[in-house]
């Protein structure tokens, strides 16, 4: 049977062309070869198409069901696949369409509360761009943007220019500012050593203080880039479509400006977080504890990998360092903490709490380090004091008790460093002043007296602590079942 051929009409290209606005080019020649098929196969319903283009797709899913040509239906179901669903006020391909999106949103009741995250989070965080590298890169890319092909009149031209390069701006700088938000952690979220280390060493609240302004300056962005991109949308002629553009980025770098050291903050956040310790909670831990200048940091260095500062002022180590000795071929965790004073919790300064928050939540072993002579500032008697609270907050703990620099103790006499009133001195503290405290280990880093002693000791501690990990881990479920 003869088919008339293809021939195309100004009213029917009209039509189509308002049925299928919005759509992609890859849609429409898609779709356009299937009008092609269609006059061939059906010419009553080619010629409904002039009056009705809805009308035909309806005539025409109806017919392609009914008929057994299969040619034709597997080329309306590759037009159905092709099709983009609306989603937030954009069309985007049905692939990219993400499960998040699709599921309806869970009652509150329903959910779990929120997984704990294990140690590492800090790690984990994204690079964050300095602010002005930001704006930069965002303004650079969004320059590059071209008008929609095929717009002969001048002043549309340029409006569609302006209102995609406002929108491609705004885009640029909101979305890597979204990013920070998604990937920085939670506090509530962390394990409790690491909210402590947030708390202790940014401030309290600081953290979230900048993640909420980072947010802030994104919905400011948002808002000004909208609202921009739609006046550059509505201008009447070239020129004003240009100033709406310049307005646009003249008002994003205004808010850049005002706001943007919230993303400098983040950035100085990041780089503090990331630099503290890996500290892994299946690894024992040997924690060195003492008043400040006592000779921690010097053990740590005879006794691990670490090298902490060594010199001779109080609060040398202002932070959290961590070193690794192994012994039989298991690598263990050797931590210098900050100098204790004597004093109440409320009083402590933060490198005093890092020490107490080590103690309180990791899994560790004590070496608890004395100074008998003075020098380090704090006397024997306070030093006394502030080990016996210690000693009875974490007496659970395994524990090692030395008595440093003991080269300057000549004959159990020691140099006196330190003046203080002995006169209401108790039985208990006159034996620590001069022997410290019972079966503790006298060592010199100088003279290398008791360090070997020593190390047999700490050999033998880790391995206990290994063993408590081991047995607090426990059979994994999964080959128990088996």
């Amino acid at each position: 049977m003869n088919r008339k051929p293809f021939r195309s009409s100004p009213v029917i290209s009209e039509s189509t062309t308002q049925m299928c606005k919005g759509f992609d080019n890859a849609f429409l020649q898609a779709f356009r070869n299937t009008m092609k098929l269609a006059s061939s196969l059906f010419p009553n319903q080619w010629r409904l198409l002039a009056s009705s283009p809805q009308l035909y797709l309806q005539s025409f899913i109806f017919s392609t069901a009914s008929t057994t040509k299969s040619p034709t239906l597997r080329q309306y179901r590759n037009l159905q696949t092709s099709v983009s669903p609306v989603v937030t006020s954009s069309y985007l391909p049905t692939s990219y369409i993400t499960q998040k999106q699709i599921e309806t949103p869970s009652s509150p009741e329903k959910q779990g509360p929120p997984v704990q995250e294990s140690l590492g989070a800090f790690q984990k965080l994204p690079m964050v761009m300095p602010s002005i590298d930001l704006y930069s890169s965002a303004l650079r890319k969004s320059k590059r943007v071209q008008p929609t092909k095929g717009i002969a009149n001048i002043a549309k031209r340029e409006r569609n220019r302006g209102a995609k390069q406002l929108d491609a701006f705004m885009k640029e700088l909101a979305l890597p500012l979204k990013g920070y938000m998604e990937s920085f952690p939670r506090r509530r979220l962390l394990h409790p050593y690491e909210r402590s280390l947030i708390e202790l060493t940014l401030g309290d609240g600081k953290y979230e203080e900048v993640l909420g302004k980072v947010d802030a300056l994104r919905k400011k962005v948002l808002s000004v880039g909208k609202e921009h991109a739609s006046l550059c949308a509505k201008a009447l002629s070239k020129r004003e479509a240009e100033d709406r553009l310049s307005e646009g980025v003249e008002k994003l770098e205004l808010v850049f400006q005002q706001e943007g050291r919230a993303v400098d903050d983040l950035l100085s956040i990041a780089k503090v977080l990331r630099a503290m310790p890996v500290v892994d909670l299946e690894m024992p831990t040997l924690c060195l504890v003492g008043a400040p200048n006592v000779g921690k940091s010097s053990l740590v260095r005879i006794l691990s990998t670490g090298k902490p500062e060594i010199c001779n002022y109080p609060f040398t180590t202002r932070g959290i360092l961590m070193g690794h000795v192994i012994l039989n071929y298991q690598r263990f965790q050797v931590t210098d903490t900050p100098g204790l004073l004597r004093r109440c919790d409320e009083d402590r300064n933060n490198l005093e709490k890092l020490t107490l928050a080590v103690l309180t939540h990791l899994p560790t072993a004590v070496l608890y380090v004395h100074d008998l002579t003075g020098e380090c500032g704090t006397s024997p008697s306070d030093q006394f004091r502030i080990y016996k609270e210690i000693k009875e907050r974490f007496k659970d703990y395994q524990w090692i008790d030395v008595v440093s620099k003991c080269d300057l103790l000549g004959g159990g006499s020691p140099v006196m460093y330190a003046k203080e009133d002995r006169s209401n001195d108790e039985e208990e503290i006159i034996k620590y002043r001069v022997t410290g405290p019972d079966e503790s280990f006298h060592v010199s880093v100088k003279t290398e007296q008791g360090l070997s002693e020593l190390k047999s000791k700490v050999k033998e501690v880790l391995s206990i602590e290994m063993e408590k990990i081991k047995s607090r881990v426990g059979v994994d479920p999964s080959v128990a079942s088996s």
